[in-house]
């Protein structure tokens, strides 16, 4: 249970760093030019860029407290926080009716879910 719970946070902490690093890299202008950026137009430039922040921190501490022992309970932490953003992302793109994103964002919130539990557990 621990390799699948490393191996799921690991995946998660990856997809998190591109998009929190694309989205504080990046002007909201420039994003919003991607089809799967499209909600940036209806979130101010700091909103966008404390999302940006807010998934990169959640990538950090999926990995770090609990690979070096110093405070682990930020890493199940770190995973409800990255869940509650998924619920957001739902929220938004159901008032957009971009359907399409539902399924990553699925996907995403259960992995979330997945690493919190088992973290918590552990």
């Amino acid at each position: 249970m621990n390799v699948a719970l490393w191996v799921v946070a690991g995946l998660l902490a990856l997809a998190y760093l591109g998009a929190g690093g694309t989205k504080l890299a990046k002007e909201r202008e420039r994003l919003a030019d991607n089809p799967n950026f499209g909600y940036v137009n209806d979130f101010s430039d700091g909103a966008i860029k404390a999302i940006g922040g807010v998934e990169v921190l959640g990538a950090v501490g999926l990995i770090v407290p609990w690979l070096t022992g110093i405070a682990p309970v930020l890493t199940p932490i770190a995973a409800v926080g990255l869940a509650v953003l998924q619920v957001g992302a739902l929220v938004v793109h159901g008032r957009r009716r971009e359907f399409k994103s539902w399924p990553v964002n699925l996907v995403l919130l259960a992995l979330a879910v997945f690493v919190a539990v088992g973290r918590f557990a552990s």
